[in-house]
């Protein structure tokens, strides 16, 4: 027996077949519905699906997540999930153990538990998607805050230089926003990631490389701030354009450029660690089966 781990996006819905080691049976993917009731159909058909398989049911999804009540108080770019109660539904469904948790806290969770944070104290998991979401383990613990809104990096305040655009960091950090701008720079097709980075490791086109290296210093800024206020020793990047090492290098560039062009932060900090999460894309799947494991492992005490 299994267990099935579903991670709810903007775009898709990831579904994974994951046994009690982490180990990835099954993955699978399909287009995330945009109303509740197509959700709820999906959801129950995937169950019904592999009911024979599995004993206990996991989720991450965007937004505000209680998961000590299962409870989505804001669900991120899907608007049908705000102040949806999650758990409760699926108590309706099926008797399996079953726990949701924020996509940024998953990817952490997951990297803390067999990925690139592991045996780290204080780090954090970075996801750069539409916005950006994050995830802090901090003294060996998730750190999800009284309101489970610690790590919600997209809203963090960055003065526009531009009065009227938007101040909050996820503007200026978003993969999404980065993407669609590089292809009208190229005159590719929409979220032609390869084309993207092609043109960029090509030295091809000076506007989408200067916009790459911008991007990764904004980037590099975060990470940098997060260090100074957190004292994190490492800091691994998510998301689907985490795939790319070229983005990985170029933020690695920019922190250490950071570092050179202020010397106090140089010679008081020690050198953050960054890297690529170990796995990537499917952090959120791994995370959010880890928190079912920690809350079955709590109950039985």
């Amino acid at each position: 027996m299994h267990y099935l781990s579903i991670d709810v996006g903007g775009t898709y819905i990831k579904l994974g077949l994951i046994d009690r080691s982490g180990n990835f049976i099954q993955t699978w993917q399909q287009p995330t519905p945009q109303t509740l009731e197509l959700f709820k159909e999906t959801i129950i058909a995937e169950v019904t699906d592999q009911k024979e398989q599995i004993k206990g049911i996991a989720m991450s999804c965007p937004g505000r997540v209680d998961s000590a009540n299962g409870y989505i108080h804001t669900g991120g770019a899907l608007p049908f999930l705000y102040n949806f109660p999650m758990k409760e539904w699926i108590a309706t469904i099926t008797d399996l153990p079953f726990a949701v948790l924020n996509d940024g806290k998953a990817a952490a969770l997951a990297e803390w538990w067999i990925g690139n944070l592991k045996g780290i104290s204080n780090g954090a998991a970075v996801v750069l998607g539409t916005g950006i979401g994050g995830g802090l383990i901090l003294d060996n613990h998730l750190h999800q805050g009284p309101h489970f809104q610690a790590g919600e990096l997209s809203f963090l305040i960055r003065q526009s230089p531009n009065p009227g655009h938007p101040q909050i960091f996820g503007f200026y950090g978003s993969a999404v926003k980065f993407i669609q701008e590089a292809t009208t720079i190229l005159a590719v097709s929409p979220n032609d990631h390869e084309a993207v980075f092609t043109a960029i490791a090509g030295h091809s086109s000076v506007d989408s490389t200067t916009l790459f290296e911008d991007y990764c210093r904004d980037i590099a800024i975060l990470l940098t701030d997060m260090q100074v206020l957190l004292d994190l020793e490492k800091i691994v990047i998510g998301g689907g354009i985490s795939v790319q090492d070229s983005l990985i290098d170029m933020i690695q560039i920019q922190y250490s450029n950071i570092r050179k062009e202020e010397k106090m932060l140089g010679d008081t900090f020690a050198p953050l660690v960054i890297e690529a999460c170990a796995f990537r894309n499917s952090s959120n799947l791994l995370g959010a089966l880890y928190q079912l494991f920690m809350e079955i492992d709590a109950s039985i005490i």
